[in-house]
């Protein structure tokens, strides 16, 4: 047994390992005839498990499939035992290195041509498939975070027949740390991109890569970084906000007591199941079985769906509404999907007495399969159960409310729908450590163990979180940029920083808009830096959703910001301003293309005194004039500075939107 354990040690672990085993296992040869063969057995399978932990580690994102950047220097790092030789072979050269005192080691592979694949040797682990390429990181909240599926509607066909297996998708998982950096991500892997690996991955990413793969033709990595409803500062350094923004970092010091989270936290969760159970116990349309296809609604309201559900504006509880749908013989018994636009807040949906779908919050659109046989000829029954927190439940206009059977084969949900009250309820005890959104805490766990991977260029799709504090945005969005080219080792790291979509009730008067703001704070930055691109939007969004669905738009924006960048293209994007000039009471603005002749919409201007006044404008060649008899002295002007300037129609002739923004 020795000998044969000597021979596979030798075969497959470095040589210090080996030496320390073949030691150990004379000691035992010794010993072995005073030892029972369970003994000697046990004492072998701990040896070679104790060799096994002493391998070289590598981060997750160091795996087969992954895609290396191309071009630029790529560092390959790890940790192994203090003094442990270190080997990487890769493309048949061999780089060496030893673990420092910290165990830590790294080598850096040279500039290389985009290729593959090949295989990465590590000491005794092998990576294989492993290409070369341009890696994209994409980052920010949850418009970055859409997934594919989400969007489906829009570009089913695309997408339906869309792979290729030299794009490879890399979702960091959710994680956080309040207390220092981690040393690694979540459990993940990166994926061959086909319909099945891209449905709950980034929109943004999934079109970004394949519009890169058609304008370069080598393999695409794309990492997908990103987290819902988190501020900017949740993604930035700690040492730079403590030196540029204290405030944010004193809020980490209470959540740094992880039994006070955990309880916290646990006290939330159970104050949440017991509301939950106690509704669920106490509703009448439960114990009365209201989304039976039978039920006598007779004596139910009619409301709109579009009107007032309940008389209330803060309705805590559930609310349950009916509709009686026909179904002709040609239909009955087929499957069929059901779209309830989007609801508030949380439903539960019933086709004849049977659940067909739940969505737990307001976002998701509502997209229910109905199964074989349910739907019958005649009369049928879509239930939904509202379930409320705070609010008032209603439907979201401008989204879809139908039946569908297959392409062009719908049946449109009429607008009127019964309704009755089933059980009010006291508001639910809510708070709980929101440990995600705090400063820091997504840089340390999710963004700083990715680093040094070499990178193409950043998609940075944030800033909804941020607009009740859209002042300070521009320092921390320059903060974000400098801390992760720093961390990254790229000091000229590319950014294309998407700006705000049109989003909320457009207004025909002038807005203080905060929205407006924060995307101008998106805007100076961008132009103020040489590595940095805007990639503009505000003709992307929707007035009813804060997630609009138009991301493949986005992606090939951003695409194109990126072959400026990084490729030297010589690509036109959005117009934007040069200069201005004030001539005979108008305001005569120069953009650096030309622009779609005629009148234009959405132009304020402003006195002396401040205030701004709707102005009209007209385009011509490169300029834009802008003339209002209010102010007769125009010292400020501004461009679709509101929430949703859904009349904003400022185009530079290769259709590209001019970013709102406010000169003076």
């Amino acid at each position: 047994m020795a000998a044969c354990m000597k021979v596979t040690v030798q075969a497959f672990f470095p040589d210090k390992i080996t030496k320390n085993l073949i030691a150990m296992t004379n000691f035992f040869n010794l010993l072995r005839p005073r030892l029972s063969k369970w003994s000697v057995a046990l004492a072998a399978t701990l040896l070679l498990a104790t060799a096994v932990e002493a391998k070289v580690w590598m981060p997750k994102m160091f795996q087969s499939g992954m895609v290396l950047q191309r071009g630029k220097t790529v560092p390959v790092w790890g940790t192994a035992d203090k003094g442990e030789q270190v080997t990487v072979i890769f493309k048949k050269k061999k780089y060496v290195t030893t673990a420092g005192t910290d165990g830590r080691w790294r080598v850096s592979l040279p500039a290389m041509k985009a290729g593959g694949p090949f295989v990465m040797q590590v000491n005794n682990q092998t990576l294989s498939d492993v290409m070369v390429g341009d890696v994209w990181l994409c980052s920010g909240q949850s418009n970055i975070d859409i997934t594919v599926e989400r969007v489906y509607p829009q570009y089913p066909r695309e997408i339906d027949t869309y792979s290729n297996p030299d794009i490879r998708l890399f979702r960091v998982q959710t994680m956080t740390n309040t207390h220092g950096h981690s040393a690694d991500v979540k459990a993940t892997d990166w994926k061959k991109l086909d319909k099945g690996n891209a449905w709950q991955f980034s929109a943004v990413g999934y079109f970004l890569a394949k519009r890169m793969y058609e304008q370069t033709g080598v393999p695409q990595g794309v990492i997908c970084n990103s987290l819902g409803g988190t501020p900017i500062e949740a993604w930035i350094e700690a040492d730079s906000l403590e030196r540029d923004f204290p405030k944010y970092v004193r809020q980490t010091q209470f959540y740094q007591d992880d039994d006070m989270v955990a309880a916290w936290t646990r006290a939330n969760q159970m104050s949440n199941d017991r509301w939950n159970k106690l509704l669920d116990g106490t509703d009448p349309g439960l114990k009365g079985h209201w989304a039976a296809a039978d039920f006598d609604d007779r004596g139910w309201r009619s409301v709109n769906q579009y009107g007032n559900l309940v008389p209330d504006y803060n309705y805590v509880g559930s609310l349950w509404l009916r509709q009686h749908v026909h179904v002709d013989a040609a239909h009955a018994g087929k499957p069929a999907r059901l779209l309830l636009g989007t609801l508030y807040d949380m439903d539960y949906t019933f086709v004849n007495g049977r659940e067909v779908g739940r969505t737990y919050y307001q976002y998701p659109p509502r997209r229910y399969q109905i199964p074989d046989g349910l739907l019958r000829e005649g009369d049928n029954v879509i239930t939904v159960r509202f379930v409320n927190k705070s609010g008032r439940p209603h439907f979201i206009k401008e989204k879809p409310y139908q039946l569908i059977f297959g392409p062009g084969d719908t049946v449109k949900l009429g607008e009127q729908w019964l309704v009755s009250e089933g059980m009010r309820m006291p508001s639910c005890p809510s708070g709980g450590a929101s440990v995600q959104n705090l400063p820091s805490t997504l840089y340390n766990a999710m963004l700083y163990p990715l680093a040094p991977y070499s990178l193409a260029g950043v998609v940075w799709y944030q800033g909804e979180s941020n607009t009740g504090r859209a002042g300070e945005y521009a320092p921390l969005l320059r903060l974000l940029m400098n801390n992760w080219r720093t961390v990254f080792e790229q000091p000229g790291l590319p950014f294309a920083i998407v700006q705000l979509a049109n989003f909320m009730q457009p207004s025909s008067k002038p807005q203080n808009s905060q929205w407006a703001q924060l995307r101008e704070a998106q805007r100076t930055v961008a132009a103020s830096d040489k590595n940095a691109e805007l990639v503009v939007a505000i003709d992307l969004g929707e007035t009813v959703d804060i997630h609009p669905l138009r991301k493949k738009e986005v992606a090939d924006r951003a695409a194109a910001a990126f072959s400026r960048m990084v490729f030297g293209k010589k690509v036109t994007l959005s117009p934007s301003v040069v200069s201005l000039v004030v001539r005979d009471g108008a305001m005569v603005l120069t953009f650096d293309q030309p622009l779609r002749p005629g009148k234009l919409h959405e132009f304020e201007l402003a006195g002396a005194d401040g205030r701004y006044r709707n102005a009209d404008a007209v385009a011509s060649g490169r300029t834009v004039t802008v003339e209002c008899s209010q102010v007769k002295s125009p010292v400020s002007v501004r461009y679709a500075w509101k929430d949703n300037p859904i009349k904003a129609d400022c185009y530079g002739v290769n259709g590209w939107p001019a970013s709102p923004f406010e000169r003076q």
